[in-house]
């Protein structure tokens, strides 16, 4: 991404308007992608408040990515979307992803475990390739604000 977002600071639960800030939409912007795209679930708490986790501030920096920067449209972004969460499923399904580094989702024993597992590892498994993109992102950041001193 050519311009640059502020680092997802380390709290479990962010506010709508804390989320534009990250992300560098408006709150109205993240409560229309709500409906267009289904992954984007906030918690909701009295009054209607949303409180975002940080896998979803990650999901909505790579919804941003796929419109603003790539051009997709809302249907491709969500084509999309879908496809890299299909694709983390399925490696799961084929047990070449492993919890742990130890035991596969296969290899959890009783089926409603392993369905709680695989549903907890998708979230996780998604979080850490977008924490991987925030990381190159700043990586990218920083070499520029050096590049400026030198």
């Amino acid at each position: 991404m050519e311009n640059l977002l502020p680092s997802i600071p380390a709290k479990r639960y962010f506010t709508i308007g804390e989320v534009g800030d990250l992300c560098g939409v408006k709150p109205h912007v993240l409560r229309y992608w709500e409906q267009e795209f289904t992954q984007l679930r906030p918690m909701k708490r009295r009054g209607n408040r949303r409180y975002y986790q940080h896998h979803e501030v990650l999901m909505i920096r790579r919804i941003r990515e796929l419109l603003y920067d790539q051009g997709f449209t809302i249907s491709g972004a969500r084509n999309k979307m879908q496809e890299l969460l299909d694709g983390e499923r399925d490696k799961k399904r084929s047990g070449e992803l492993l919890l742990d580094g130890v035991e596969s989702v296969d290899a959890m024993g009783d089926a409603a475990d392993a369905g709680v597992a695989a549903h907890s590892l998708t979230a996780a498994t998604v979080a850490q390739g977008y924490a991987l993109d925030a990381f190159r992102q700043e990586l990218r950041a920083i070499r520029t604000l050096l590049e400026m001193d030198a």
